[in-house]
């Protein structure tokens, strides 16, 4: 099978094709640098020539509300060229609850970008992960004041960006599911817990303080951001995926 892996430079999308060249596909990487622009359309027709599936990672640069127009376009264009191109399978990556968390405007760009995709014409599956490993140090820099994280409790589920890939490519590499597929890590922690156990592993000088209107994340109400019940969950956990960075 020929896919097209829409942001193959990325954290997801790099691992992603990975995956289905070594399972024998043959994969075309499409990122801006090979003149493809999932906003204005420029490259998708060529990109998406032949391709049996497109796999759309790609994503806003930008968590703001500049973010909703940015997903809104390109899940037209990259919809529109799919559609012309004849493409058999659409698979974009989203964010578990995502319908659930109007107040984050992200959240609100992925929502609208899922309900293009599930209203277009092109057979499609929609994955949605859990936060990523590799976002934890990020979540924290948001918060951090000298040498004090202020953390909210809200339950999360994380799970390493390889795990997210298998599942992407998994899916692609499957038939269309015309709905959603939900997956996330193997343990739930409370946001403050998780950045303890990260700063106690590579300790930088910085305390974690709980502080439940810390972040955009305190707006987060209960366990809407933890896999429900029924989701695929990746094998890897967390204390390990640390020993080995």
């Amino acid at each position: 099978m020929r896919f097209t892996v829409l942001g193959a430079s990325g954290l997801i999308g790099s691992r992603t094709a990975e995956r289905l060249a070594a399972a024998g596909h043959d994969v075309v990487p499409a990122t801006r640098s090979t003149g493809v622009d999932v906003v204005s359309g420029e490259g998708l027709r060529e990109a998406f020539s032949g391709s049996d599936v497109v796999v759309d990672v790609t994503n806003s640069p930008t968590s703001d509300a500049s973010s909703v127009d940015f997903f809104e376009s390109s899940a037209n264009a990259v919809g529109a060229a799919a559609r012309e191109a004849g493409v058999r399978h659409l698979v974009i990556l989203s964010v578990v609850g995502v319908d659930r968390v109007p107040q984050l405007d992200y959240y609100r760009a992925k929502t609208a970008q899922e309900a293009i995709v599930a209203s277009g014409r092109t057979p499609y599956s929609i994955v949605r992960a859990t936060q990523f490993f590799e976002f934890v140090e990020a979540i924290m820099s948001w918060t951090t004041d000298g040498g004090v994280v202020r953390l909210p409790r809200t339950p999360l589920q994380p799970i390493a960006a390889s795990d997210v890939a298998a599942a992407v490519a998994g899916t692609a590499a499957g038939a269309p599911l015309q709905g959603i597929r939900d997956i996330g890590g193997p343990e739930v922690f409370p946001l403050d817990e998780l950045g303890r156990i990260a700063l106690a592993a590579r300790p930088d000088g910085r305390s974690v303080v709980t502080d439940d209107r810390a972040g955009p994340f305190a707006l987060v109400a209960g366990d809407v951001l933890v896999a429900p019940e029924g989701s695929d969950l990746g094998p890897t956990y967390y204390g390990d995926w640390l020993e080995r960075r």
